[in-house]
C-alpha cells in the first residue's frame, strides 16, 4: 500500500512540475529545453540574498533566523555556513572572495571571510544609523552600491523609526574612504544590479513599483536616470545577454530595452531574490519565502 501511495505522490509531483513549466512564458528561449523548477530545500522562515561564489556555490540567508546557508553546486545540497550573521539580507562576493552583506541587526555593511570572521565596513552615515541596508552590488572597480529602505524589524532594540531623512541609494568608494548618496529621490529603493562592464546600474523602487536604469560615472555618481520597467523588485540579477531578472510574483525577465521576454512562476506567495549560479552559471537560483528553487537555463550568469 505504501508503494502505491508513493507512486501516486510521485505522479502528482510530476504533474505539478509540468503544469508549472507549461505556465512559463519564454519568448527568447532563455530557459533550457524541458527544464523544470526544482525545490532544493524548504523549512526556512524567509530566504534572501543569494550570492555566487567563484566556484559556483550559492550562499543565501534565512534572514529572520539569522543564518547564512550554502548551496553546493556540485552536490546540490545545502548546509549552514554561518549562524549569527547580524541578520544579513542582500549579499555579494567581492574580488577577494569575501562575502559582503547588508546586515540590518545593527544597520551595517559587513565583510565576512571564508572562515566566517566579520569586519564592519559601514556603520553609519554622517553620524546616524542607516535605516536598514537591504541590497547591494559591487562594481568591477570595487565600489559598492547599497539600497537603504526602512522595513521595521521586531528584533531591533533601538528606535524603529527612520534614522535617515529618507530612503536612499548610497555608494561606498573602492578605497572605502568615501560614502555618499547617489539618489535621494526614490520612494523605497530595494533590489539592484549592475552590468559587468560597470557602465549601467539597475535599481528597483519597490515603493513606487518601478525599476530604473542609470549610467555610472567614473567617480561612482549616477546620471541619466530613466524608467526601465513599470515594475518594482525585491532582488535582481542579470545574464550574459543583458536580460534583467525582477522578483516579486515569480521571476519576470526583461531584455536590455525593457521589454518583457519571460515570466517564471514560483509556487510561493513571494519571490525575494534570484541569481545565476552553478559551475557554468546556468542554474537560476531562486529564494522564495520559506524555500529555495533552481531552474536550468540556456543563458549564463555574469558574476
Amino acid at each position: 500500500m505504501l508503494k502505491k501511495e508513493n507512486l501516486i505522490l510521485s505522479l502528482l509531483l510530476t504533474v505539478i512540475s509540468l503544469q508549472l513549466f507549461a505556465q512559463i512564458e519564454d519568448k527568447k528561449k532563455i530557459v533550457a529545453k524541458n527544464a523544470q523548477l526544482v525545490k532544493v530545500a524548504d523549512g526556512y522562515n524567509f530566504t534572501e540574498g543569494p550570492a555566487v561564489h567563484r566556484n559556483g556555490d550559492v550562499y543565501f540567508t534565512d534572514q529572520p533566523n539569522d543564518k547564512i546557508i550554502k548551496w553546493s553546486a556540485t552536490r546540490n545540497e545545502v548546509s549552514v555556513f554561518k549562524e549569527g550573521a547580524n541578520r544579513s539580507n542582500g549579499m555579494f562576493f567581492d574580488r577577494m572572495g569575501n562575502l559582503i552583506t547588508c546586515a540590518d541587526l545593527e544597520n551595517q555593511l559587513l565583510s565576512i571571510d571564508d572562515k566566517g570572521n566579520v569586519k564592519v565596513l559601514i556603520e553609519n552615515f554622517k553620524g546616524k544609523l542607516l535605516n536598514g541596508p537591504n541590497d547591494l552590488w559591487i562594481a568591477p572597480n570595487g565600489g559598492i552600491y547599497i539600497s537603504d529602505p526602512l522595513y521595521k524589524r521586531p528584533y531591533w532594540k533601538r528606535d524603529p523609526e527612520m534614522q535617515q531623512d529618507g530612503e536612499h541609494l548610497y555608494y561606498l568608494s573602492p578605497d572605502r574612504l568615501q560614502f555618499f548618496r547617489v539618489d535621494e529621490t526614490l520612494v523605497k529603493p530595494n533590489g539592484l544590479i549592475g552590468t559587468p562592464d560597470g557602465k549601467k546600474l539597475y535599481v528597483a523602487d519597490i515603493g513606487d513599483n518601478k525599476t530604473y536604469v542609470y549610467d555610472i560615472e567614473e567617480d561612482g555618481y549616477l546620471k541619466n536616470r530613466r524608467l526601465f520597467a513599470e515594475m518594482g523588485s525585491d532582488g535582481m540579477t542579470i545574464d550574459n545577454r543583458g536580460n534583467v531578472y525582477i522578483t516579486g510574483k515569480g521571476v519576470t525577465v526583461f531584455n536590455p530595452k525593457g521589454e518583457k521576454i519571460a515570466h517564471i512562476p514560483v509556487p510561493e506567495n513571494w519571490t525575494a531574490n534570484v541569481v545565476l549560479g552553478g559551475t557554468e552559471r546556468k542554474t537560476l537560483f531562486i529564494t522564495a519565502m520559506g524555500a529555495v528553487y533552481t531552474l536550468d537555463m540556456n543563458v549564463r550568469g555574469v558574476y
